[in-house]
């Protein structure tokens, strides 16, 4: 493959979701040997938590299933973001209205909801655990890993050339 593909991971805040959908395609892309032609990060629409790790939760329930989220730190969405990505992927409707709201017209075929790449379960959004108890720590971690295999698929049929 010539070029890598980028892809974005976005919530509101950058400390569970979109962290947690990293750290879980970070591990995915890394088991296919895919590190040098598929690259993800994290960020969020609102900069409520720049600069901290992860929910503390998020990384327990994310540990617990063997992916490390300490290394991640939370930033806010940058114009630049929408150039150097090739998928800006949303994790709820809110936070996509968002992203289109801050895209350039001719970038806005980049942004999408990752549970559009689900294929075990069926849901428009991946809830925000923030307020809740371990179970939506959980579900997050069910839709974003079933997004994930999903999304590698779907990047295998629009890459063929990858191994």
């Amino acid at each position: 493959m010539d070029t890598s593909v980028s892809l974005l991971m976005v919530c509101m805040g950058n400390i569970c979701r979109s962290p947690t959908a990293h750290g879980v395609l970070r591990a995915r892309i890394a088991e296919r040997s895919w590190q040098q032609w598929v690259t993800v990060e994290s960020c969020g629409t609102h900069g409520y938590h720049v600069g901290e790790a992860p929910d503390a939760r998020a990384q327990q329930h994310a540990l617990r299933r063997g992916y490390d989220l300490s290394d991640l730190r939370a930033r806010q969405v940058q114009s630049d973001d929408f150039r150097r990505h090739a998928l800006i992927l949303a994790m709820d409707l809110q936070n996509l209205a968002r992203l289109e709201q801050l895209c350039p017209p001719a970038l806005q075929h980049k942004l999408h909801l990752l549970p559009q790449f689900c294929s075990q379960h069926r849901s428009t959004t991946v809830p925000d655990p923030y307020y809740g108890g371990s179970d939506g720590f959980e579900k997050v971690l069910d839709l974003v890993e079933d997004a994930c295999n999903g999304l590698l698929q779907h990047l295998a049929r629009l890459h063929p050339q990858l191994p």
